[in-house]
């Protein structure tokens, strides 16, 4: 191996390692507003996203549209998930997430692996997770750590640490919006 060549691995092993070790939110943080985040007052109706897919570069990977229909009956709230990918790609998600206590949540959804777990606090919830995610060339199994924090009554913004053998491989930003 080249001395620039072994440069460059070192630069990505080192690039990886920091990746790894940055801040991520908590529900301890302080809440950035008096609002309350609840999923089945957001979600019951019609909702959109739009969002991209980044890699752990910030090279934006995928973009999306997302069409929501939520459905809550007191005590699970089902998300038909219609995404439309900018290379024209589609695909549903159908989304059943029970509320398991005031602020706890679980859920399931065709491709996760186990159960999803959730906490609201205040204007976040947290959301986590591991799915065979579909991919342009088969599915990659994957794990979600999923931030949400109201920004508005009709706005929520949506950060997913993704990542792959506990290494982060990238992140999803989306907004959702209340039709």
């Amino acid at each position: 191996m080249t001395a620039k060549k072994c440069f460059i691995a070192v630069l990505a092993v080192a690039a990886v390692t920091l990746s790894a070790c940055a801040g991520r939110p908590d529900l301890q943080d302080p809440p950035l507003s008096n609002r309350e985040l609840n999923l089945e007052e957001f979600f019951e109706g019609k909702s959109v996203a739009r969002g991209q897919f980044q890699d752990l570069f910030g090279t934006v990977q995928r973009r999306f549209d997302v069409q929501i229909t939520g459905d809550w009956d007191g005590k699970t709230l089902t998300l038909v998930e219609d995404f439309t990918y900018d290379d024209g790609e589609t695909e549903q998600r159908i989304w059943t997430l029970e509320k398991t206590g005031e602020e706890t949540w679980q859920g399931t959804a065709p491709g996760v692996i186990g159960t999803a777990t959730g906490r609201e606090s205040g204007d976040t919830f947290n959301w986590a997770y591991r799915i065979d995610l579909p991919v342009r060339k088969g599915t990659m199994r994957v794990d979600f750590d999923d931030w949400m924090w109201m920004l508005s009554d009709d706005r929520v913004l949506n950060r997913a640490y993704v990542s792959r053998y506990g290494v982060r491989i990238g992140e999803a930003i989306i907004v959702f919006e209340k039709k």
